[in-house]
């Protein structure tokens, strides 16, 4: 595998890996400073606040977008294999 080869796999590796882990990871930023502004203007400070409506949207959003995040993955997966192999 080629220097020009290498470089071009791992550009696409980490485009891949923005393009499964951004949005869940905006939106849990999203909620968490939402909650955060509740947090403040009702002055409640738990914890467990924060972590199980984080986890319930997460959660949701690997259903809905899993089986796309998945086909992304094993499209990847299948072309480092065929660029190995040819």
């Amino acid at each position: 595998m080629t220097e020009v080869a290498l470089n071009s796999l791992m550009y696409e590796m980490f485009g891949t890996a923005v393009k499964l882990a951004g949005p869940v990871l905006v939106v849990s930023m999203v909620i968490g400073i939402i909650i955060s502004i509740l947090q403040a203007a009702t002055q409640i400070h738990e914890q467990t606040i924060t972590f199980v409506p984080k986890l319930i949207v997460i959660g949701l959003m690997l259903l809905v977008m899993g089986n796309n995040m998945m086909n992304t993955l094993c499209d990847f997966t299948i072309r480092i294999f065929n660029s190995m192999l040819g």
